[in-house]
């Protein structure tokens, strides 16, 4: 990714940065132009998600489904519970 960029600074108009660096480092097009994208998010020279949000996003999406699988434990519990009050009851 530094490569990427640092050849971008030296001529701006070069359009086959990206592609030149793959081949030289043997990896994907796509995937290195991918990873510029990402650091460039990251260090807020683009718009986008960052790596640190996406994470945090992903953390709080698995705690909130851990919650919600809680609460219908719970809701069942209470219901199940409730009946059976109700049942005592009405001996």
């Amino acid at each position: 990714m530094r490569m990427v960029q640092d050849l971008r600074r030296a001529d701006p108009a070069d359009t086959g940065v990206v592609a030149r660096v793959a081949r030289q480092l043997g990896v994907g097009v796509e995937s290195l132009r991918t990873w510029v994208k990402q650091a460039e998010v990251d260090a807020g020279q683009r718009p986008g998600v960052s790596t640190e949000e996406h994470d945090e996003l992903v953390q709080l999406r698995k705690e909130v489904k851990e919650l919600r699988r809680a609460n219908e434990i719970l809701q069942a519990a209470a219901s199940f519970f409730g009946a059976e009050l109700d049942r005592r009851q009405r001996r």
